[in-house]
């Protein structure tokens, strides 16, 4: 778990920021829920959660645009606090931890959604557990997209069972 990280990542931030009006403290917990539950970047508002996703994105979600201040967006992922980050099985490659489990290979390689790395649960009940054909999903496919005429797992589960 990453949270124990925090405080070390927080204090390393109140080092380098200096001026910046960007707040890292180390008493300031960045870490909160988003929507669905996923990790999120607290603003300077403490009410405000956005999505990891959202943390470096070009667009300013907090109120003060602390989400896409250079000392936070400048090296990524490595200026990015440690628990906004999912680093895949492939070291070249991260994407945010927003991403992890979301059913989406984001990491091309499937180990966001598969394997001891991402520690995923089971397909929730929006999805049907298989093997996809399609580079898109790892281990599971929207059921939205079972018995729709086109095969989606490789044993043809999706037309016949799901």
């Amino acid at each position: 778990s990453p949270l124990p990280f925090l405080s070390l990542i927080h204090s390393s931030y109140h080092e380098n920021v200096g001026t910046s009006s960007i707040s890292f403290f180390p008493s300031v917990n960045r870490f909160c829920a988003a929507s669905n539950n996923r990790t999120g970047f607290l603003c300077d508002d403490s009410v405000t959660c956005i999505p990891a996703s959202q943390v470096c994105d070009r667009v300013s979600n907090c109120r003060n645009g602390e989400d896409e201040q250079e000392k936070l967006c400048g090296d990524m992922p490595h200026s990015l606090p440690g628990y906004l980050v999912f680093r895949c099985s492939n070291p070249a490659y991260w994407v945010y931890a927003d991403q992890r489990c979301n059913g989406m290979n984001d990491c091309g390689d499937c180990s966001d959604e598969t394997g001891s790395l991402a520690a995923c649960p089971p397909c929730g009940s929006q999805w049907w557990s298989c093997s996809p054909v399609l580079y898109e999903y790892c281990s599971c496919v929207p059921r939205m997209l079972c018995r729709d005429g086109v095969q989606h797992c490789l044993s043809w589960s999706d037309e016949y069972i799901c």
